[in-house]
């Protein structure tokens, strides 16, 4: 067998507290494409910077293969001292190779001139992803890459990394995006790190397994010390010397018992119903927003019923967020009218984090909430109508004493995104306006969330990324697609590409489309009969053909310059080897598209 990529030895690691690993070991192989999988605060992100090099063990081996290049996409980035997003993007780079950030800033939908003084926190972790993508090392160690992603940038790197013959490690809450991508699976939990040949589809079996086993064996645990412990206290005395091994062997099993590391439960979340509201929630009628020349929705009519729960998708930035408060009466359309029913009582979660002050702690930000204070108690919020203490409240959002009094700034995105929804459920609705609630949540608490809002008997407004959440929750899906264009399908977020076909059309090279709109049928409609993975990689293609037809104009327009060859013949030869390289790549990948198309026929 060939030695592993990157190996970890032995490692240790705390940060002044109990360890956050010990005695770890792991392994990734050539080609690995491996999910990193555990509770939000378990450690993920850190171990990833282990592997990166970028924290150092207090004990243990880092052993990375030779001549292996590591790149590390990271959740908050350093850009200071570059003055653009694409300087940053690009500062690994040989010269003249910026046309490789160029090819994946269009599909991760980022403007490389951006200013990093002004980037939003997306635009610079996209940027931070493009850099990745365009030095393709061979191992990729990627954090939550589809966190500030739409659907369509989602699946454009969805099919980048299939197509990869790189190594890659991906911590990601999409379930999708995890179910389409890996083949094996590292599971971090109470410090130990476990590895299952098998992708994120087969974990939550394997963890199940797991948990049902430790539960068994434990209750044996506490049976034999409950049968030795009777024994201790009844036949001791009889024969104190000859039982003392048996006296020592209970204490050490009381010891194992003490050892034996407590998993943490789930969030002990609930939504309260307020009193029911009338049948018709909303009703809009030709509503239409422009923001000057650009037109946010042209003219758009939809009932909503008492217990609907609609989802909007579509590219950010094309104005989903503008929409729902426009059906909640918080901006006011330009033409048309929204009635809203009776008896409303409405809760919001907002994506951009601002009910939540950075510099307040966990315990300031409830009871200074004036939806949850409880007059002349420092220490109560109100909960669904109810005093309850505020630390008390904290836990069952699994937040620890220490944590109720520290800044929320001090919480990584999936804790604030819980003690959010800490704020959220302490109030009750019957009409849930959620935006983007699912970014940075773990997988255990995006189930929670996925069957409370099923039994929840109020209305919900969703906007998510989330294929697979989507999916579960939404029976009305809103897609807007740019233009100012609209339209209600019925079901999820499956349902609607199934109703709405897939034109890629725009999407492939001239070659494709002409030899497809000529003889052959919609690719949504042929891939019915292929494998799965065949049906992924039909998808993916017309994205790849794009990149490498991106890549040969740049390159083609690079090598026009006719004083180059003298002027830099070594930049010259780079460059030929790369056009002949991407057109044998997109020669290749027109010909498998068009296999594969004509297989599914």
């Amino acid at each position: 067998m060939a030695a592993p990529l990157l190996q970890l030895s032995d490692i240790s690691l705390t940060f002044g507290g109990d360890p956050v690993f010990d005695g770890l070991n792991l392994v990734v192989q050539d080609r690995d494409r491996v999910a990193l999988v555990g509770r939000n605060g378990s450690g993920k992100s850190t171990l990833m910077k282990v592997m990166a090099g970028l924290v150092e063990a207090d004990r243990g081996d880092r052993v990375l293969a030779p001549q292996t290049s590591v790149g590390y996409m990271e959740q908050d980035p350093d850009l200071s001292g570059f003055a653009t997003l694409g300087d940053f993007a690009s500062s690994a780079l040989e010269p003249g190779q910026d046309y490789k950030v160029e090819a994946v800033a269009h599909g991760l939908k980022f403007d490389p001139a951006g200013d990093v003084a002004t980037a939003s926190g997306g635009e610079r972790r996209r940027a931070a992803l493009a850099k990745l993508l365009a030095e393709a090392p061979e191992l990729m160690l990627l954090d939550e890459p589809t966190n500030h992603l739409d659907i369509e940038a989602i699946g454009w790197l969805e099919g980048e990394l299939s197509a990869t013959q790189a190594a890659f490690v991906l911590i990601s809450h999409d379930r999708a995006f995890l179910n389409a991508l890996t083949r094996a699976t590292l599971w971090i939990d109470r410090g130990v790190v476990r590895r299952q040949e098998q992708g994120f589809k087969a974990f939550e079996a394997w963890r199940d397994k797991i948990w049902a086993e430790e539960d068994d064996a434990r209750h044996k645990l506490n049976r034999k010390i409950k049968a030795e412990a009777r024994w201790a206290v009844e036949g001791i005395s009889a024969r104190r010397k000859r039982n003392q091994g048996r006296v020592r062997a209970l204490a050490d099993l009381r010891a194992t018992r003490a050892d034996m590391i407590k998993r943490q439960g789930t969030a002990n979340m609930a939504l309260g119903s307020a009193q029911t509201s009338g049948k018709k929630v909303i009703e809009a009628h030709g509503i239409a927003k422009r923001f000057g020349q650009r037109e946010i929705l042209r003219p758009f009519s939809l009932t909503v019923q008492r217990g609907d729960r609609v989802a909007f998708v579509g590219p950010n930035g094309v104005g989903k967020t503008t929409v729902l408060k426009m059906l909640t009466g918080e901006i006011a359309p330009d033409e048309g009218s929204v009635k809203l029913g009776t008896k409303l009582d409405m809760a919001v979660f907002d994506q951009n984090r601002a009910a939540l002050d950075p510099d307040k702690s966990l315990w300031e930000s409830l009871v200074g909430d004036k939806d949850m204070a409880v007059s002349g108690k420092a220490d109560q919020v109100i909960v669904r109508g109810a005093p309850r203490h505020v630390v008390g409240y904290l836990k069952d959002f699994l937040f620890t004493d220490a944590q109720a009094r520290a800044p929320v700034r001090s919480l990584s995105g999936g804790e604030k995104a819980r003690l959010l929804l800490a704020k959220l459920m302490a109030r009750e609705s019957n009409l849930l306006v959620l935006d983007e609630p699912t970014n940075d949540l773990d997988v255990e608490s995006l189930d929670l969330l996925q069957e409370l809002l099923g039994d929840y008997e109020g209305t919900v407004l969703l906007v998510s990324h989330d294929r697979d959440f989507l999916d579960r929750v939404a029976t009305t899906t809103i897609a807007m697609e740019g233009d100012g264009r609209a339209t209600v399908y019925a079901g999820g977020w499956s349902d609607y590409r199934a109703q709405r076909g897939k034109d890629d059309t725009s999407q492939t090279s001239p070659k494709v489309r002409k030899k497809k709109e000529k003889d052959k049928p919609s690719t949504a409609d042929s891939a019915a009969g292929l494998s799965f993975t065949e049906k992924h990689r039909l998808e993916a293609l017309p994205g790849e053909i794009e990149r490498f037809e991106a890549e040969i104009a740049k390159l083609t327009e690079f090598l026009s310059d006719p004083e180059l060859f003298t002027r830099e013949p070594a930049k010259f030869q780079k460059a030929t080897d790369a056009l002949v390289a991407r057109q044998a790549a997109l020669d290749a990948a027109e010909e498998e598209w068009l296999t594969l198309l004509e297989r599914a026929e």
